[in-house]
């Protein structure tokens, strides 16, 4: 394996383990000083990190001033995607399920299985007041 294949790959570990950090602590962030301290990294390798998910849209890098000294407050702009949310669907064992669209003889838009499932999810959800 050649030296830049295997830099790559190192690369593309540190800034999945970097991004992974960030997303779990959610949108309260966390300050890039001390993701370096966990991740055990310059300051210079997790700046540059930092900066490449910036750039992909992935993170909001924000400056603030931290007991006398400058840093960045990491957050996730993108969280992965998260497949509960659709693995209880009826659609996924439904008899219909080929013959379904949004313009067909079975819809979508009109099922009461989708219904159902639906007003199910939304009873496990506490009201916003």
């Amino acid at each position: 394996m050649s030296t830049k294949i295997k830099d790559d790959k190192v690369l593309l570990d540190l800034t999945s383990r970097v991004y992974k950090v960030v997303v779990e602590h959610g949108k309260k962030g966390v300050l890039q000083s001390e993701l370096w301290k966990e991740l055990s990294l310059t300051s210079r390798d997790g700046s540059r990190i930092a900066i490449r998910l910036e750039k992909r849209g992935m993170i909001k890098r924000d400056r603030m001033l931290q007991e006398g000294r400058w840093t960045y407050k990491l957050t996730p702009l993108r969280f992965p995607v998260q497949i509960k949310s659709i693995e209880e669907a009826p659609c996924m064992t439904c008899p219909d399920e080929e013959r379904c669209s949004p313009a067909g003889v079975v819809t979508p838009l009109e099922c009461i299985l989708v219904e159902s499932w639906v007003q199910s999810d939304r009873i496990d959800i506490p009201a916003k007041r």
